[in-house]
């Protein structure tokens, strides 16, 4: 699983993130071809190399002559949709607008839709965005994973007055996310950063474990004195593949233990990785099972009627959970007794578990009369030899 980690020491704005995405290895003509496709005119992008106290990184810099455009939710909603942008950036850019756009309407008390942008609706922003979108894409991670954000602290001027730092927006936007609070005065967080990085990043944590295959630094327009003002990303591969499951549970007590086989099967048909059920001890001294089942998000619903029309439950507990599994591959090996097929389990590419196949080391051990054991044992020194 391939993961992208913004580190952010010194905040994330727009300009950031597009450059640390540039520095990482997208490249920067892709980006300048897909956002041609979008009906906006003069409009240039530049990179160059600079260092803040000592580490060199990307500068991105856009330049328009639109200077003052104020452009409704809607308007640069219309003006992504409309446009030969795939689907897939479209969706993305779109989403991180939303995040702003509600915000705002938060802040000034109006229908989101109809939001005025002021700075976030020039092109520059619009550029940021849906360029961050492009480079996203191309990079195609598996998930996103974000640092706490630190804020700053003094006041910024906006098309709206004078704010604090950090504006109201922003703090509306990263409701729910881990921020930390900074003595430099500065917008270190900016409403445009702070809605890519909520909208990309699926948890905000120190950096993950991963095996690191490439990095990337944005450097922001100001050379802070305090701190260098840098965006990092990293990505990387995970040693194991992990994904998001469905546990179900419900407890019962009053129900023919005979129906239980029936559910089981019935579960597993419908899509359940495993079911399972264990002993417990009910209210009015009743014993009664557990019963557990496993499954993805896809087949929750399903497996949950099942569950309601095969037994005598009245309600499910229902929780999400990571699995995280060794990479796997199937294979054969000819035996003196016949093919085995073999499940491999691998960790960082070399093999750490094998597995022969049960029914095949069965169907042999009833037609040569041979204990299964010896089948298996017989099918794991061919594989290793």
């Amino acid at each position: 699983m391939r993961i992208l980690y913004f580190d952010c020491p010194s905040g994330i704005s727009g300009d950031m993130c597009l450059g640390a995405l540039v520095d990482l290895g997208v490249d920067i003509k892709r980006i300048r071809s897909e956002l041609k496709k979008l009906p906006i005119e003069d409009v240039s992008i530049s990179i160059s190399r600079k260092k803040y106290h000592g580490i060199t990184g990307t500068n991105l810099c856009i330049k328009t002559k639109e200077a003052h455009h104020h452009r409704t939710f809607r308007d640069i909603k219309e003006l992504i949709e409309e446009s030969g942008l795939s689907r897939k950036v479209k969706e993305l850019s779109v989403e991180i607008f939303k995040e702003i756009a509600q915000a705002e309407a938060k802040v000034h008390d109006t229908d989101y839709m109809e939001v005025h942008f002021h700075e976030v609706g020039a092109l520059d922003s619009i550029v940021d965005i849906v360029g961050t979108a492009v480079a996203m894409e191309a990079i195609d991670v598996d998930e996103v994973y974000s640092s706490p954000l630190p804020m700053g602290t003094g006041w910024v001027d906006t098309a709206h007055g004078r704010m604090p730092v950090p504006a109201p927006a922003t703090v509306e936007i990263l409701r729910g996310v881990p921020v930390k609070g900074s003595h430099i005065e500065a917008e270190l967080t900016t409403p445009t950063g702070a809605s890519i990085v909520k909208t990309l990043a699926r948890g905000f944590c120190t950096m993950p474990s991963m095996v690191i295959e490439a990095t990337g630094y944005g450097l922001g327009s100001r050379n802070l004195k305090e701190i260098p003002n840098i965006l990092r990303v990293v990505v990387g591969r995970t040693r194991e593949e992990k994904e998001v499951l469905v546990v179900m549970e419900t407890n019962i007590d009053d129900m023919n233990p005979q129906i239980m086989g029936y559910l089981t099967e019935r579960l597993l048909s419908a899509g359940a990785l495993d079911v399972f059920c264990t002993s417990v001890q009910m209210k009015k001294n009743r014993p009664g099972v557990l019963l557990t089942v496993l499954t993805d998000r896809a087949h929750r619903d399903q497996l949950m009627d099942i569950i309601f029309r095969e037994s005598t439950s009245l309600g499910v507990r229902i929780h999400e959970v990571e699995r995280v599994c060794l990479s796997r591959k199937d294979t054969k090996v000819s035996t003196p007794y016949g093919t085995v097929r073999m499940k491999v389990s691998l960790l960082d590419g070399k093999v750490v578990n094998i597995q022969p196949e049960y029914e095949d080391c069965k169907r042999i051990a009833q037609k040569s009369n041979i204990p299964v054991k010896t089948v298996m044992d017989e099918a794991k020194r061919c594989f290793r030899g």
